[in-house]
């Protein structure tokens, strides 16, 4: 990458940690000295009624951390090495010592995620399916927490009830929680938040080493 190139994407960085200079710092001196390289996801607990919660997240969950420059091992490979070992529940699979998945797999991270809110809710004059999840990175080698986060999306974040009257929110709501449960809007809403809580961003991930915005995120001061 020329120099011009990097000193732009740098200008970015800056510009938008800039844009969110209101928000708390997160320390990133474990992280930085780690340097992972690899990240293991593992299957999401699901803490939510749906059952469909843990699957419909997983399925999403290698895309934002590849793009942010990480190797993310394959999801069925993981799933059947789980399998293989006996272990099928993600409450199991959480249980197992950082250093066996180290072991097994040789991952430099691992990732665990937790899920809090998954599904439609019908409100009076609205209806709104809701992801939640919350996420936490190991280091396999030493033990160390790297990273903690959470994200939430929601269809509801771009809705607005109008002006139609209390009759016509009544009805809207109703149409909508059929659509949302039908189309299974809960499976489209937990990509978003997948993306929102993996994906490099102030106060989230650092880039990866695969990403050309590698160690190019402003120092904290």
């Amino acid at each position: 990458m020329s120099a011009l190139m990097r000193g732009l994407l740098l200008l970015a960085i800056v510009l938008a940690a800039g844009c969110v200079s209101n928000q708390p710092g997160y320390d990133y001196t474990a992280f930085r000295r780690a340097q992972p390289r690899s990240i293991l996801v593992l299957p999401p607990v699901n803490k939510s009624p749906d059952i469909k919660a843990s699957n419909s997240v997983m399925s999403y969950v290698s895309y934002p951390l590849a793009e942010s420059g990480y190797y993310v091992y394959p999801v069925t490979v993981v799933d059947e090495t789980f399998r293989q070992n006996g272990l099928t529940l993600p409450e199991e699979i959480h249980a197992v010592a950082p250093a066996k998945l180290r072991e097994i797999f040789g991952a430099d991270t691992v990732m665990y995620i937790e899920i809090t809110d998954f599904g439609t809710r019908y409100r009076v004059f609205a209806s709104d399916t809701r992801v939640t999840a919350a996420g936490r990175l190991v280091d396999l080698r030493s033990g160390d927490t790297l990273w903690t986060g959470s994200a939430t999306a929601s269809t509801s974040e771009n809705q607005s009830a109008g002006s139609n009257g209390v009759i016509g929110m009544l009805v809207k709501a109703a149409i909508d929680q059929i659509v949302n449960t039908l189309s299974d809007q809960g499976h489209r809403v937990a990509g978003v938040t997948s993306q929102r809580l993996l994906a490099a961003r102030p106060n989230g991930i650092l880039y990866g080493p695969r990403s050309p915005l590698y160690n190019l995120e402003p120092a904290p001061k």
